[in-house]
């Protein structure tokens, strides 16, 4: 076997490969006495026939098994050899292809960026540090009644969390725009649902006040024809129900599922909860500014078949979320190269820091992880004993602290400030992250 490689990019190579006639011309005659001992042919009793008419039958066919599995054979043999790494399947091209001579094929394939992260000392982390104190249990334990709230009908004007029920025409310059008009919408003030200055604008009035109000449209609205424009909404209250909330009792408990139903142990329950928000919080936000920073220290060039693949995993995901029926193949590939790419840079960073490094697992912590995830559960044991029967979800475990190791190992190197915030600030969303 002849092996020569061309590089035609930074990581896009071709690579020729020569096979020998007679190995191909070994591996055709196998298959036909193969063939010959099991051929029924008119005539002959099986296995039977003649050479000559089992060679004039199924010759062809013999051929390009023979080829499809000597390329395949002979392909990861030269790659091996040749100390290739190839990112996704290659696309193969006979070169040459006539009995009796030797054969050759052109396998065009990328390959793995080779590169060593660099940069730490360069990552800048903002290290939030919060705890859960009774203030923010008290208001956590509202917003859980606000959410298991019933509106009555009231003859008050609406307040700031009042349901109200509403008509409404909008304008533009006197005109009336498509999608600005609707009957019977219940509101509760203060949810933000509409645009600002709507829902401001009606606190205040009455069950049967018409008001007309004049909110502006924001910047970036969705639709380009109404940003930035001031409307005008002729608005008919129908109705304005007051927002009665649930006492915290014995029924209130029940519906979460507690064993104990009286308000100390809902208090400890729901700080629980909190605590383990924030710590996944105050995590999460290291984790970002750590593969942020791994992202802008180390630009690598990423092969396309591997952000393809990750494209194609994002379109299943997406249509299994939402639970569609469209083919994944119909949604639009550049909805999700930007997170696909990310992904896989951040994922070869992270596979080779773990090699430089030497990282692996710790099985403390991979115990510890297991333990605090089955601790939601009414039976934790049945849990833990589940992950450590199951391989495939031990692995995945095992992934989870092993990136959680490399963090460590990158913070050790980082420039890290410490900041106390509230609980409030500290579990607040941020903003997607870039990509890299």
């Amino acid at each position: 076997m002849q092996v020569s490689v061309e590089t035609l990019s930074a990581l896009e190579r071709r690579m020729t490969v020569g096979v020998p006639a007679e190995r191909i011309e070994a591996e055709v005659n196998k298959r036909l006495q193969q063939t010959a001992s099991r051929a029924k042919i008119p005539g002959f009793r099986p296995g039977k026939a003649p050479i000559k008419l089992i060679r004039q039958r199924y010759e062809e066919s013999a051929r390009q098994e023979a080829l499809g599995d000597v390329i395949q054979e002979t392909y990861y043999k030269a790659i091996s050899e040749q100390n290739l790494r190839p990112a996704g399947m290659p696309s193969v091209e006979p070169k040459s292809f006539e009995q009796g001579q030797n054969f050759e094929y052109v396998a065009t394939f990328e390959v793995f960026p080779e590169f060593q992260v660099t940069g730490l000392e360069n990552i800048e982390v903002e290290r939030l540090q919060a705890e859960v104190v009774d203030a923010d249990v008290e208001k956590m334990l509202e917003v859980l009644r606000k959410q298991g709230a019933r509106f009555e009908p009231s003859e008050e004007p609406a307040a700031d969390g009042d349901q109200v029920t509403i008509d409404f025409v909008g304008r533009i310059n006197g005109e009336v725009f498509e999608g600005g008009s609707a009957d019977g919408v219940q509101l509760v003030l203060g949810s933000g649902r509409m645009i600002p200055g709507f829902e401001e604008a009606l606190v205040g009035a009455k069950a049967g006040e018409l008001r007309v109000i004049n909110p502006v449209f924001p910047e970036d609205y969705q639709n380009a024809d109404l940003a930035g424009k001031q409307a005008e909404f002729s608005v008919m209250v129908q109705a304005v129900a007051k927002s009665v909330l649930p006492e915290l009792n014995e029924d209130f408990f029940k519906q979460f599922g507690l064993p104990e139903s009286n308000l100390e142990a809902f208090q400890t329950e729901v700080r629980k909860n909190m605590e383990r928000e924030l710590t996944q919080s105050l995590k999460s936000k290291v984790k970002t500014q750590v593969m942020d920073g791994l992202l802008a220290n180390n630009p690598i060039e990423i092969p396309k078949a591997l952000i393809a693949n990750e494209v194609d995993r994002l379109r299943i995901q997406a249509v299994q979320q939402f639970g569609g029926k469209m083919s994944p193949e119909n949604l639009p590939a550049e909805l999700f190269e930007e997170q696909a790419r990310r992904r896989v840079t951040l994922g070869l960073l992270v596979a080779e820091l773990v090699k430089q490094f030497e990282l692996k697992p710790d099985e403390a912590r991979v115990g510890a992880l297991i333990a605090e995830m089955a601790a939601v559960y009414q039976e934790p044991e049945q849990v833990v004993a589940w992950y450590y029967e199951n391989s495939e979800q031990l692995g995945e475990v095992r992934s989870v602290v092993l990136e959680e190791q490399v963090v460590d190992t990158v913070l050790k190197q980082a420039k890290v400030t410490d900041k106390t915030v509230s609980y409030e600030e500290a579990v607040k969303p941020v903003a997607p992250p870039k990509a890299g």
